[in-house]
């Protein structure tokens, strides 16, 4: 209830009518979105992972991309999005597939910047499968910048976690990058 008596007080700071008919639910929904948008807080990535970590004679690149992510700005909480895209070379180890998006969820369903997000995915896959190296590529469209501030509509930010042979090779970097254009 502490969450909805802020939401309830916020609303006159605002100008609005609390009482009124569409704001009367607000702070109960209001609630439950942000519950819903840092529920990767209280995620345990083990637990997300179930177990699916399997051992397997294969050592080309394993790409996943165009993820669609959604985080909130820890500077002004407003909403940024957009496209996640994955790359590991294993070593002994893959990662089920579908393990991927879903720890792309966990760390955007925080209060995020694009740069750490991008750096805890690539740590992540890189301390669970110990694989030759992890690529993370974000490109994110911030509403903090594109509805405020500069109020540039069209603005995309792109981060990148280059680890182990992505930083250290770059025919495998390259490989990756023109393999998620």
């Amino acid at each position: 209830m502490f969450m909805q008596d802020l939401i309830a007080q916020l609303l006159p700071a605002l100008g609005e009518d609390p009482n009124r008919e569409g704001l009367r639910r607000t702070p109960e929904r209001v609630e439950r979105a942000l519950q819903f948008l840092t529920s990767g807080y209280g995620a345990n990535v083990d637990e997300v992972l179930n177990g699916a970590l399997f051992t397997v004679d294969y050592s080309e690149m394993v790409i996943v991309k165009n993820i669609d992510y959604y985080s909130l700005c820890e500077h002004h909480l407003l909403p940024f999005f957009g496209k996640c895209h994955v790359a590991y070379v294993p070593r002994e180890r893959v990662i089920g597939i579908s393990k991927i998006p879903r720890l792309v969820d966990v760390f955007s369903r925080r209060l995020q910047v694009q740069e750490r997000l991008t750096n805890q995915i690539a740590e992540t896959i890189r301390e669970k499968i110990n694989p030759l190296g992890v690529g993370v590529v974000m490109e994110g469209l911030h509403l903090c910048m594109a509805m405020r501030g500069v109020a540039k509509q069209n603005c995309y930010a792109t981060t990148s976690a280059m680890l182990g042979t992505f930083r250290g090779d770059a025919r495998t970097r390259m490989e990756f990058l023109q393999l998620i254009r």
